[in-house]
């Protein structure tokens, strides 16, 4: 099974796996059912959760929502230490997630806004570094897992700053692999898929984020709070919510 979505992953375009990986995944959680696991997402039951990666993790990706191990931990932040779940509030979710983007539509309606540049999932398309939305107009706003795609992270993090509403705050999660260099390695000369991926961790990110991260958030204006959520659960939660066990939740608020 590894095998297979490590393969999968690498050679299906990802906008293909948004639209359609949900159908072939209710086949496989079939072959799944237990109570060994739990997605808080979606609540669904099961033996273990399904491999995910280009370099396949073990019991990574729940096959009912498609929540990946630090959805589950956002999920649980979100209830458990923010306001997010009161309706009323403007909210725009950049690269959208499928596993949340019907759970919070049900909650913010109309004023949940999903963008991207290139995702099928999303109603707005747009470049974030230029975003086309006025100034002020968002309470909450979610990045995850795009800052090291993009040719400016400083810009696109500004971006996300100028539409928050003073007081509001945003969620920006980017991948982290070990060894954590202390500052944030990139070069744009490299080129070369295979050197890319050996230098930033996938052929398709053009930096490789250190330590220095938060800092680079408050260059774009944010305070940052780096919280350390996943240690404060108990060990039978993370286990049972098969949580990652070095994900530092990034809650950067515009004052």
């Amino acid at each position: 099974m590894k095998r297979i979505i490590s393969f999968v992953v690498r050679h299906i375009p990802r906008k293909h796996l948004q639209l359609f990986s949900h159908v072939a995944l209710k086949v496989v959680a079939l072959f799944y059912k237990g109570n060994q696991v739990e997605c808080p997402v979606c609540e669904s039951h099961f033996s273990k959760f399904v491999p995910y990666g280009r370099v396949a993790r073990a019991n990574a990706l729940c096959p009912n929502c498609l929540a990946l191990e630090r959805h589950r931990l956002m999920w649980l932040y979100l209830k458990q230490k923010t306001s997010f779940f009161k309706p009323g509030q403007e909210v725009l979710h950049i690269a959208p997630e499928i596993c949340f983007i019907k759970r919070f539509e049900i909650i913010h309606g109309d004023q949940y806004i999903t963008a991207d540049l290139e995702s099928p999932l999303a109603k707005v398309k747009m470049d974030i570094h230029d975003m086309p939305f006025d100034d002020n107009r968002f309470d909450v706003a979610f990045c995850n897992h795009v800052m090291e795609h993009v040719v400016d992270d400083i810009q696109s993090m500004k971006e996300i700053y100028r539409v928050l509403k003073p007081g509001g705050w945003a969620i920006i999660q980017i991948p982290i692999f070990h060894p954590v260099p202390d500052v944030t390695f990139e070069d744009d000369t490299v080129t070369d898929p295979k050197e890319r991926e050996k230098l930033f961790g996938q052929d398709d990110h053009v930096r490789l984020y250190g330590k220095d991260y938060p800092e680079r958030l408050r260059k774009a204006g944010f305070t940052v709070v780096e919280d350390d959520y996943v240690n404060s659960l108990s060990l039978d939660e993370q286990v049972r919510f098969a949580l990652p066990k070095d994900e530092i939740i990034h809650l950067c608020r515009k004052n």
